[in-house]
């Protein structure tokens, strides 16, 4: 199991749930952060510091943000498991799911 990075993201990225993610196994794409399914370990310290709510356990997910999870891991199919974050910085590309989606405005 893994945590989820959903929709209030796109457009936002807080980061506020990198600083605490421990094993850095939060990515930042173009518009919105992603979760390695693979490097997380299910701490859940991210979860409760995101200011818009868009972090959730797996199978706690939203029905309507259920796509977010196969966004979530098809983020790194082209890029592995590259063992943390930081030493890649911003990765300039997004699931194909979030690059459709229209400019969302964020009120934090």
């Amino acid at each position: 199991m893994t945590y989820v990075i959903a929709l209030p993201c796109v457009d936002l990225k807080d980061k506020s749930c990198i600083d605490e993610c421990p094993v850095d196994c939060i990515y930042e794409g173009e518009r919105m952060l992603y979760i390695h399914p693979d490097e997380c370990v299910d701490c859940g310290a991210c979860e409760p510091v995101c200011p818009v709510e868009a972090i959730y356990y797996e199978d706690d997910t939203p029905e309507e943000w259920a796509d977010y999870y196969d966004a979530n891991v098809e983020f790194f199919d082209d890029i592995g498991s590259p063992g943390g974050a930081a030493k890649l910085g911003l990765i300039p590309k997004d699931h194909p799911l979030i690059e459709a989606l229209p400019f969302q405005e964020q009120n934090v």
